[in-house]
């Protein structure tokens, strides 16, 4: 008979396995920016910096205050730790993780090979070239290899033949992310970077998905196929696959979850063995909108009732809650959200919006406005000003005054 968890301690698991609920670290340095990467997986990464870039969010909702540029640290140098590649999105992961997405790398190359209108099909002497630029002068970022021959094309992001040549590169494994520099990613070839130990480790897609699945799991406590599927954006047939061989191992436990099926029913997830099954959770943070915890949104309503949309392509007349909106999690859910927008240059920090969810407890003004004083901190911002935006708004701004 398969043993019930009960939603609350879903959530609680969910929220233990991604690094809530632990007293934050005396200090925070490379070591403790290190393990929460290597606990999460992944870091993703946003260009959008209205209020921080998605990817330095997270450390700070778990940790606390820190200093970014010991997280750049981690992806930059010689021998970095993390790297960069397509596994939700563009994120930055440990590199020993690399060689599990070699599948993915000829899975890129094989679609492209196949199809006669790819760009790479009649730009092959551009790849050539570029390939041969990175090994003439090493790790390189695309505006620094461009020159007066290329123009810029095409009405979003106006990527050059370099970008769109070095991009390609990337994603087949060709070139490597060799850190970034001003946001920009600067790329290299994979010997300018990796260990030829790391180089050589072949790993085939099956050992390669049953090793993500699993992260996956420990990542996230407890997940359906889907949410273990998501994490790296694996497909449903071989994500299936792999849960079945790690259940066999021992490794993940068949569990259902009232209210997680379909129309209300119990629904089928797996719990990974290691998983913490705390009896209470008190977290205090607010999340980056491409946080794991809420970044998928079918999860974020199945765990916490939560319904997230991010508004940021949404003209501006039609956006319900604000522009750049983060999640608040207190305690063991989410009650709320913010509309946070960093100004810089006067020093601000500045609360478009806040709102409240259904059923926020009565102190959610007190601890979110402590929540904002230490993210003010960490931006190194003076002041705090609330728009009386929200149903949250006239409660924060009384606290924060």
């Amino acid at each position: 008979m398969l043993q019930t968890i009960s939603p609350a301690l879903a959530r609680r698991v969910a929220l233990a396995a991604q690094g809530f609920g632990k007293p934050a670290p005396a200090a925070v340095g490379i070591r403790q920016l290190g393990a929460l990467v290597e606990r999460l997986g992944l870091l993703q990464i946003d260009s959008v910096n209205v209020f921080e870039r998605s990817h330095y969010v997270p450390a700070f909702s778990r940790l606390g205050p820190y200093d970014k540029a010991q997280l750049d640290r981690l992806s930059a140098g010689a021998a970095p730790r993390l790297t960069e590649y397509w596994v939700h999105e563009a994120s930055l992961i440990p590199v020993d993780d690399w060689p599990l997405f070699r599948w993915r790398m000829q899975a890129y190359r094989e679609k492209a090979a196949a199809d006669d209108a790819h760009w790479s099909r009649d730009n092959a002497p551009m790849l050539a070239w570029l390939l041969g630029e990175l090994a003439a002068n090493g790790p390189m970022r695309a505006s620094a290899i461009e020159h007066d021959a290329n123009t810029r094309t095409g009405p979003w992001w106006g990527w050059s033949d370099v970008k769109i040549g070095l991009e390609t590169l990337f994603r087949w494994g060709d070139v490597v992310s060799g850190g970034r520099e001003r946001f920009e990613r600067v790329y290299a070839l994979p010997e300018r970077v990796f260990s030829t130990a790391l180089l050589d480790r072949e790993v085939s897609a099956a050992d390669a998905h049953r090793s993500l699945v699993a992260q996956a799991a420990r990542a996230h406590g407890i997940g359906t196929v889907s949410d273990l599927a998501d994490y790296f954006r694996l497909r449903t047939e071989p994500t299936r696959a792999a849960i079945a061989e790690l259940e066999d191992a021992g490794e993940l436990i068949a569990v259902q979850v009232p209210g997680w099926g379909r129309g209300g029913t119990p629904g089928a997830a797996w719990l990974h063995r290691d998983a913490r099954l705390p009896r209470r959770m008190d977290a205090a943070a607010v999340l980056s909108p491409f946080d794991p915890v809420v970044w998928e949104r079918a999860r974020a309503l199945r765990l916490f009732g939560f319904h997230y949309r991010i508004e940021i392509y949404t003209p501006k007349e039609q956006r319900k809650f604000g522009y750049y909106v983060l999640p608040v999690l207190l305690g063991d859910t989410v009650v709320g959200r913010v509309d946070l927008k960093n100004d810089r240059q006067a020093g601000v920090l500045r609360v478009q919006a806040s709102w409240a969810e259904p059923g926020a407890p009565a102190d959610t003004a007190a601890r979110l406005a402590e929540v904002l004083r230490s993210t003010a901190a960490w931006q190194g911002l003076a002041e705090i000003e609330v728009v009386p935006r929200g149903t949250l708004a006239a409660g924060l701004a009384a606290e924060l005054a």
